[in-house]
Formats: structure tokens, C-alpha cells, sequence
């Protein structure tokens, strides 16, 4: 492009510099190929709900992966006392307040039984930053980096916008939908795993032999581990262990919005290992400058609030024996093994594409849920994530729905 603009410029034609500057123009407003990535369509199904919803229309939310109850009151509390004191409330340090990262450290000696120093943690603007942080800390374009299908789509899309290449693993119930190392073996050579426990979709769990046994093996083949924790307290008769019991290489993931209610107030928090800690927090102070400062002040508050948070958990596993109960009568009887998390990963291509169910539920049904490609691209079609985070009685109303449906059909 350049070489025809400076063609132009000898030739003396004004014309044609026009023609090249605007040639050069329309190149220079394309998207980057690093923008190529794909969507995250549950935001298309939460959108098409929304439309249904202002148009009149009834929808069941059984789409949405956040909790429908807000912040704990402890929490609300300490946002209205720091917004009453007439403090700044300006920019923290980038790697959080020192309140809120000794709270966070005392939060795993409290559930874990183990003893972090306050300088391991950095306060992140949510999971998703977090994301970022990890990957740009850890890895080089040109790396490859595992993950598994069905998993988090924006692990996948945030890598492959970094020029990282993804090693994208398809798993099953032969393994309760996770990496083993069995399967890593045969990816080599990678620079890192990304792992989720409980897990998005499928909200199955790493059992602590198996963490354990993934932990060694990249340990062993000089791998970084990711382990994503952002689903830790919402399990159904068993504790997620923490994969920063296991490794001091590991990065660990984590965020006030699942558990502790507070998506919208964009916190999370990252365990960092030593040598990493100055690359995130430059990578921090540049990208971010820091995480909310409001949300930290009244994170603080967040761990005295679990009598309120586990009112939640009990909800939420009410939910589950709804789904599990009930969904069979509509057809849907293969379903991942439920650990923890608030989502029910059940197959449905005996009834049809996901994608086609998707869109069929919500005009005819008035049920959002969540088609499988946003999770597995190449076998997602095949199921269907249902969030159970709702109230009890919209989970009884969209299973008598399905049923009825399933029956008329």
C-alpha cells in the first residue's frame, strides 16, 4: 500500500493520492487479527432474552452464569460507609489494598489451612483480568498453552488474541471432563495448562489425587499450571482442593463474583508465585492501573458474610435436585457428574442441535439456556449448559415446561 502511494506521489497525480490514501485508510480501520476471535454467545442468548422481555414476554433465566442474588449485606454496608466518609477513594496500588490482600490470605489459612503471605496475592479487576495477567505474565507468542473441551471459551479467545497457540483437548466422561496427564503426554511440548475445578460447564472437580497428579507431572515437564478456582464454595458434598496446595509454580485463579455474590463489582484475585510477581504487577500498573477501589474497600467485608453466602449454597444445591430430578422426564438424562459450580452440562442431540433447542425454548417456552458451542466449538452442538444460580421456583416452572414439551412433541 505504501509502495502505490508513493507511486502516486511521483507520478504528480493527485487523483490517484487520494485514491492510495484512502486505500491505505480502509487497511488501517480493519479489526487486527488479533480481534478475530469468536463471540461468547451466551451473550447473544442473554440479549435475545432480554428483547423477548421487553417485548412483553416471560423468560425463565436458566442461561445466565452469575449468581441472581446480590452482594452480601456486610459487604453493601461497607460500600455505603466508605462512600459516606468522604474518602478519595482513588487509585491503590496495582496489586490491591493491603486490607484486602491480608483478608484474602487469611481466607485460605481459614479454608484451605494454609499460610500466604499477603505479597502472593494481587487484586485483579475480576477473573477475566486476571486471565490476562496470568497469560501475558506466563507465556510468549508462539507458545502452546492446553486447555480442555468442553471449558471457558475466554481462556481459549484471550490466549489466541495473545498470538499464543491453544491445545485445545477434548475430554469426556471417561475422565469427568478434565485434563489428566494421560492426555497431556501425548500434547507435549507445552508451555502451560490451564485447568478449572469446579468447572465451567460442567461443574465437575479435580479430586485432590488428581490435582495432585497434575501437579507433579508439569512440575516434572517444566509446564506452568493455571488453575482456575473462581467456582471454590459452591460444591455439592465435597471440597475443592486448591491447586496452591500442591505447587508453589502454580498460579491460581480467583473472584468475589460467584461465591461471594458480586459480579458486577469486578474483583478477583490472583496467587502469584515469586518470580512472577514483578511482571504482573507491571503488567498491572499498565493495564489497569489497579482493581475498583470502592469494590476492595468493601471486599474486606465479604468474609464475614458466609452465614449469608451459604443461604446461597444451599439454594443453589436445591436447584441442582430440581434439574437432576426433572430433566430426565424432558430427555435429558446424560448429564456431566454436577460437583459444584450452578450448571447442569446435559446432552440433547437426540432432541436436536443445541443451538436450534436454544433458539426453540426461548420463542416457544420462554427459557433461556445456553447452546454447547460457546464450550466445545466441535462437539458443543450436542449439549446444553443449564445455570441453575436462579430462584428455586423459576427451576420448577422451566423443568414442568420442558416436560410438557417433551410430552406434546
Amino acid at each position: 500500500m505504501a509502495s502505490a502511494l508513493a507511486a502516486a506521489l511521483a507520478a504528480g497525480s493527485s487523483g490517484m493520492v487520494v485514491a492510495a490514501y484512502g486505500m491505505m485508510a480502509a487497511v488501517q480501520q480493519s479489526p487486527s487479527q488479533r480481534a478475530d476471535i469468536p463471540p461468547f454467545y451466551v451473550m447473544e442468548v442473554m440479549r435475545a432474552a432480554e428483547e423477548r422481555e421487553q417485548a412483553g414476554g416471560d423468560v425463565l433465566h436458566l442461561e445466565v452464569g452469575q449468581p441472581s442474588t446480590g452482594a452480601p449485606q456486610g459487604v453493601v454496608e461497607a460500600a455505603e460507609a466508605a462512600l459516606r466518609s468522604g474518602a478519595a477513594l482513588g487509585y491503590t496500588s496495582a496489586l490491591g489494598t493491603p486490607e484486602l490482600r491480608a483478608a484474602i490470605a487469611a481466607h485460605y489459612a481459614d479454608w484451605y489451612g494454609l499460610s500466604l503471605e499477603p505479597s502472593q496475592i494481587a487484586v485483579t479487576t475480576g477473573a477475566s483480568a486476571s486471565c490476562v495477567l496470568a497469560f501475558l505474565a506466563c507465556f510468549d507468542v508462539g507458545d502452546r498453552v492446553a486447555v480442555s473441551s468442553p471449558g471457558y471459551p475466554c481462556y481459549k479467545n484471550i490466549l489466541a488474541s495473545f498470538g499464543i497457540e491453544v491445545v485445545d483437548i477434548p475430554v469426556d466422561a471417561s475422565t469427568r471432563f478434565q485434563l489428566t496427564p494421560e492426555l497431556l503426554d501425548a500434547c507435549q511440548p507445552l508451555a502451560g495448562v490451564v485447568v478449572a475445578s469446579p468447572s465451567n460447564p460442567t461443574g465437575t472437580m479435580l479430586e485432590p489425587a488428581m490435582l495432585a497428579s497434575l501437579s507433579e507431572w508439569c512440575s516434572a515437564h517444566g509446564v506452568r499450571l493455571i488453575s482456575d478456582e473462581i467456582y471454590h464454595g459452591i460444591t455439592y458434598g465435597k471440597t475443592a482442593p486448591t491447586a496452591a496446595a500442591h505447587s508453589a509454580d502454580a498460579i491460581v485463579m480467583n473472584s468475589f463474583s460467584k461465591y461471594f455474590s458480586m459480579t458486577g463489582w469486578r474483583l478477583g484475585w490472583l496467587l502469584v508465585p515469586d518470580e512472577l510477581h514483578g511482571a504482573v504487577e507491571r503488567l498491572a500498573q499498565n493495564l489497569y492501573i489497579s482493581a475498583p477501589t470502592l469494590s476492595q474497600v468493601a471486599g474486606v467485608a465479604a468474609f464475614d458474610c458466609h452465614e449469608e453466602l451459604a443461604e446461597n449454597v444451599r439454594r443453589y444445591a436445591r436447584n441442582r435436585e430440581i434439574l437432576l430430578e426433572r430433566l430426565p422426564a424432558a430427555g435429558i438424562d446424560d448429564v456431566a457428574p454436577a460437583d459444584g459450580a450452578f450448571y447442569i452440562w446435559g446432552r440433547v442431540d437426540h432432541l436436536d442441535d443445541s443451538q436450534t433447542l436454544s433458539a426453540q425454548w426461548l420463542d416457544e417456552l420462554g427459557i433461556a439456556v445456553t447452546g454447547g458451542i460457546d464450550f466445545d466449538p466441535d462437539r458443543g452442538g450436542r449439549y446444553m449448559r443449564f445455570s441453575f444460580a436462579g430462584a428455586t421456583d423459576e427451576m420448577v416452572e422451566a423443568t414442568r415446561r420442558l416436560e410438557q414439551w417433551a410430552t406434546g412433541r
